[in-house]
């Protein structure tokens, strides 16, 4: 809606570029690259605004639900690492309270151990961190973003890429991925030395 108020149009070849990164970062370069009359500031008021009426409506994925509750089943610490803001966070969170209650942590762009976005592992260390620090090698990344897979990557972290068919179609492959799926809904846990579905 902002952007087609400047004529321009969110591409999901810019859109895969700002996906993973932090508020800030990815208002600035939206800003760069669309040369809309904004500033970053400016443009994230606006968008916040936005999003603030349309976050508390958003549903978990398909497979989401079930994949978190049989992780908790089996005692697997869990934890949301975004880059998200913690307000940003809440306001999605906020009718989605069954889900996000069964994780252990939850872990935002904006918290002060986060020095750096995405693609850098600030945010997928920190969630390490926060599990206990297993290692690296025993941590499993769902993520959405090419940011993402980046900076779990380079966390030494195993990825696994859900990616929006669009977002596939522009990247095709793995993109450094351990696995791609097309969703959640085709996680298989025992091929990651998880305990299988009771339902598979």
């Amino acid at each position: 809606e902002i952007l087609a108020r400047y004529g321009k149009t969110y591409t999901w070849e810019l859109k895969s570029r700002l996906m993973g990164l932090r508020d800030h970062d990815a208002a600035e370069l939206l800003v760069k690259e669309t040369k809309i009359d904004l500033t970053a500031d400016e443009y994230l008021k606006e968008r916040n605004e936005k999003q603030a009426l349309k976050f508390p409506h958003a549903k978990p994925m398909p497979g989401v639900m079930r994949l978190v509750k049989h992780l908790k089943v089996h005692n697997i610490p869990i934890v949301v690492a975004t880059s998200s803001t913690r307000d940003n966070f809440n306001i999605k969170a906020s009718n989605n309270q069954e889900l996000f209650g069964l994780f252990d942590s939850i872990v935002c762009g904006d918290d002060s151990e986060i020095k750096n976005g995405k693609p850098a592992p600030d945010l997928f260390l920190s969630a390490c961190a926060r599990m206990g620090n297993p290692s690296v090698t025993q941590c499993l990344v769902f993520e959405d973003a090419i940011n993402g897979v980046e900076a779990a990557r380079n966390a030494g972290m195993h990825v696994v890429w859900v990616p929006d068919p669009n977002l596939a179609s522009l990247y095709p492959g793995d993109n450094g991925a351990t696995a791609v799926i097309q969703s959640l809904e085709y996680f298989d846990p025992v091929k990651f030395g998880l305990p299988p579905f009771k339902d598979a």
